[in-house]
């Protein structure tokens, strides 16, 4: 057990950095989109459920989140 080589990891500093940062846009998105609770729970709010922010700004967010990830599991480490 002591002999044993301990394998380089794959990512670095900089990707864990990236991840990060990916899943705090993804999550701020999914905060946006959630919500909407009425006060009178027969009464449909259409304002609230079809807000630009929910409609529009959350799914952006959460694509640029995801393209974040993609980008941080793709980045080479510098050498």
């Amino acid at each position: 057990m002591a002999d044993e080589k301990l394998t380089p990891s794959i990512f670095s500093k900089s990707n864990y950095t990236w991840m990060l940062i990916g899943v705090v846009v993804i999550a701020i998105g999914m905060f946006v989109m959630a919500g909407g609770k009425s006060e009178d729970p027969n009464v449909f709010n259409k304002g609230e459920v079809y807000s630009f922010s929910r409609i529009t700004v959350a799914p952006i967010l959460i694509l640029a989140g995801l393209v974040i990830e993609i980008y941080a599991i793709f980045k080479k480490p510098k050498a």
